[in-house]
């Protein structure tokens, strides 16, 4: 058993990078050597802009938090009262000074479609109603999402609680979902 380990490791070390000359361990690096890639900026982007989406990104849900228990009201645009879609577009014009559309169906049509997959806070997240059968009736704003459970939360504006908050799992909500949209800044 002995003779057998020593054969192995003798054998691992014989082909390791360092037996097969494909390291040299008395080489520095020089002006030539390309930089390494320690972290996912050409996929993510720089730190700087990272910071720059999380704050605007705080902003928003800072502005969204802060209308909580006003109440609903057919048309309504804030900041005292809102419709569904009068609370997304006011938000989203006080933080970004973006038009993003007048109704949910505007909104929807308007913005950059998401996969489900690719939901973030601030995305905009859209529902039927009573009223609509299987259309656009209804949307919220994205406020966390789960992807191991595959939900969301939002914040929206509710015709019986005015602003509040809700979950994906939610048995008004769950079978309602129509799809997902990207406000483009």
């Amino acid at each position: 058993m002995k003779k057998l380990f020593i054969f192995a490791l003798i054998l691992m070390l014989s082909m390791s990078d360092l037996a097969l000359g494909k390291v040299n361990p008395d080489r520095t690096p020089d002006d030539n050597d390309e930089e390494e890639i320690g972290n996912f900026d050409f996929i993510y982007g720089t730190q700087d802009d990272l910071n720059e989406a999380f704050e605007k990104t705080e902003m928003l849900m800072s502005e969204a938090f802060s209308h909580i228990g006003a109440r609903y009201r057919s048309g309504g645009k804030g900041p005292n009262a809102f419709d569904c879609s009068g609370f997304t577009s006011y938000v989203y014009k006080q933080q970004t000074n973006l038009f993003i559309g007048a109704s949910s169906r505007d909104q929807y049509a308007r913005n950059t479609p998401i996969t489900r997959e690719e939901l973030q806070s601030g995305d905009l997240v859209f529902f039927t109603s009573p009223r609509s059968g299987r259309g656009v009736g209804h949307v919220g704003i994205v406020v966390d999402v789960d992807p191991i459970n595959d939900t969301f939360t939002f914040i929206h504006a509710s015709t019986n609680n005015g602003i509040t908050i809700n979950s994906s799992t939610d048995s008004g909500y769950a079978s309602r979902y129509i799809g997902a949209r990207r406000v483009q800044q």
